[in-house]
């Protein structure tokens, strides 16, 4: 089937589409994206929808129609587990819909959470430039890895704020359930049923009160600890999902300038473009979260640009996922143990959170072991170079300033398990840079954004005789953005928002000890440009030049493949491309999540992939 542009007022897979995709891959999922409408100025991703088992699902409402306008605290949740479909289960998925209806409103921040755990994480959309109509959103978060949290009863809470208030007259509400897919029976050779891959056993918040949401980090020094007194004996693997959301004076943090240059940056923020999670246990370094740049629906001071299209991950925010199962041995001791987060640069604020997930030794009762290396330091030394051009009153002319930092480590541990010695290594390089450039024409200020983070990781996990697995995962975050403001010869003026590229990039390769070696590859990538146009007397005058586009790849050695290239123009929907690259042109994803799975049955744990 060719690839084309699709002119259709909307689109779903046709059912031509899901034959080839049986033929291809032996399953079919038929809600593999959303469906759009050309013209349309509501909100338009290419992201895939979760692929969903072919079993009925048991739905439990978190809150329905909730308002969230000038609230007096966080919306309860009250959750009780489905009776009708116990666990365990195939696939939980939290879905959200959500509702902006007015003419003006700022993006706002949301999390929702259940059991102290955070499902969900997120900023909203800001309303259409075609109102009345209200501006609708959807979301599916696969909280599989949550299992543990959904067997019991739990109180929860959804912490959305949205004031309305004079000309901020947007009106914002919203309903969130979780759907539990019970496990699904195969029909061919897998011995009647389809296994499940290992779930963390344990999953716990680093809130130390249930009812709190995000803590806010203001400084380097301030730190976000968890305290924990009675971690099960067992614990073979450990990972800690973390979030870390730039806020308020820090909010547009990778224009940042080194303190000494004052308010030189476009937006005026300092401690330079460079900022980065760092994790420790026991107050000894542990881990490293690159901080993603999510840029918001009212990012870069130019909320045209993101409607009809936001950013990447900017309605949902991927958490990091860090590996600390070489600690496991020591978290194991039965005594008191903490678990820190910190943001290197932090400037008045970053909003974080984490959730700790355990694997268990479900032969044993009580699992010892040790940490045998860590080279991590406990912060990073960044390079900053200011080569900048100024004028007789010493006011910056043109130059850039470029900062950076890279940093290898090597952290190993070993724990004694009921199927014998298991060793994990982690060698990891993070090398991050940024290039401010303010060669800019007459009359003008702003900046000239090139950054990129780059994750580069090997995992080798070994039990001491012939069964070794060796994870590589290469990540890159590449944001090039072109910020500015100048006034015409006519006395007008123009704020321009030029995004080049704003990128989420994975590729993992996996060579298990026995069985082929396996990879899966991501990219999603978001361009887009707008210029608003002011008076001479700088009142709003309108926009030109809006168009964006966002192109979301997925491809495996399993046949798996998807993608979805969607473009707009003047804020409404023009059109889209599917299935480029993939067999036949046909999109596919399995409800199986057949790499997810081979890796947890080689790897021993949940490799953190989308979609």
């Amino acid at each position: 089937m060719p690839t084309h542009l699709y002119s259709a007022r909307t689109l779903k897979l046709p059912l031509v589409q899901c034959i080839l995709a049986v033929l291809a891959a032996g399953s079919c999922s038929t809600a593999l994206a959303q469906s759009l409408t050309i013209g349309s100025h509501n909100v338009a991703v290419a992201d895939p929808t979760i692929p969903a088992p072919p079993t009925t699902p048991c739905v439990v409402p978190l809150y329905t129609n909730q308002s969230f306008d000038n609230p007096s605290g966080p919306t309860p949740i009250n959750y009780t587990p489905p009776a009708a479909c116990p666990g365990p289960w195939q696939k939980v998925v939290l879905s959200i819909d959500m509702s902006m209806l007015g003419t003006n409103q700022y993006d706002r921040t949301g999390s929702i959470w259940l059991g102290g755990a955070i499902l969900y994480f997120g900023t909203t959309q800001e309303p259409s430039v075609a109102p009345p109509n209200a501006t609708t959103w959807h979301i599916d978060r696969d909280v599989t890895d949550y299992s543990s949290v959904f067997t019991t009863a739990q109180s929860g809470h959804s912490d959305f704020v949205n004031y309305v208030e004079g000309q901020f007259d947007g009106k914002l509400s919203g309903s969130a359930s979780l759907y539990f897919y019970p496990v699904a029976h195969r029909r061919d050779h897998d011995r009647g049923h389809d296994h499940l891959q290992p779930r963390p056993d344990v999953v716990l918040s680093m809130n130390a009160n249930q009812a709190n949401g995000t803590f806010a980090l203001n400084t380097t020094t301030d730190q976000y600890t968890a305290t924990y007194t009675a971690l099960p004996r067992n614990i073979e693997r450990a990972y800690l999902d973390v979030y870390a959301q730039s806020q308020s004076n820090d909010e547009i943090w990778y224009s940042c300038n080194p303190n000494d240059q004052g308010s030189l940056s476009f937006f005026g923020c300092n401690n330079t473009a460079f900022r980065e999670t760092e994790i420790s246990i026991d107050g000894q370094p542990a881990g490293v979260a690159p901080v993603y740049p999510w840029i918001y629906t009212g990012g870069t001071g130019n909320p045209w640009l993101w409607e009809p299209t936001p950013g990447v991950q900017t309605l949902s925010f991927v958490p990091y996922r860090v590996d600390l199962t070489p600690f496991a041995g020591m978290l194991d001791d039965g005594k008191t143990h903490t678990v820190s987060m910190s943001v290197f640069n932090a400037n008045g604020y970053f909003s974080v959170a984490g959730n700790l997930l355990l694997y268990l030794d479900h032969g044993s009762k009580q699992v010892t072991g040790s940490l045998l290396t860590n080279t991590l330091s406990a912060a990073p030394t960044p390079k900053v170079v200011e080569n900048l051009t100024t004028d007789a009153n010493n006011n910056v002319t043109g130059g850039n300033i470029t900062v950076t930092s890279k940093r290898s480590f090597t952290i190993a541990g070993v724990v004694n398990t009921s199927h014998g010695a298991v060793k994990t290594e982690v060698d990891q390089t993070v090398d991050f840079s940024n290039s401010q450039d303010y060669s800019l024409p007459a009359n003008s200020e702003g900046e000239n954004i090139v950054q990129n983070t780059t994750v580069d990781s090997t995992t080798t996990r070994s039990n001491g005789r012939w069964n070794e697995v060796v994870l590589h995962e290469h990540r890159s975050y590449p944001l090039k953005l072109d910020l500015g403001f100048f006034q015409q010869t006519d006395g007008t003026f123009q704020q321009y928002s030029d995004v080049k590229e704003q990128g989420f990039r994975q590729s993992v390769f996996l060579q298990p000890g026995f069985g082929m070696p396996t990879s899966a590859s991501l990219d999603n990538t978001f361009k887009g440009n707008n210029t608003v146009l002011y008076t001479a007397t700088q009142q709003f005058n309108g926009t030109t030049d809006t168009y964006s586009s966002q192109d979301y790849r997925y491809k495996d050695t399993f046949g798996e493949c998807y993608n979805r290239k969607i473009s707009s123009k003047d804020n409404a929907l023009t059109g889209w491309v599917d299935g480029r690259g993939c067999w036949l042109g046909t999109n596919n994803l399995s409800w199986r999540d057949q790499f997810s799975r081979y890796a947890s049955d080689a790897y021993g744990a949940t490799v953190q992939l989308l979609p």
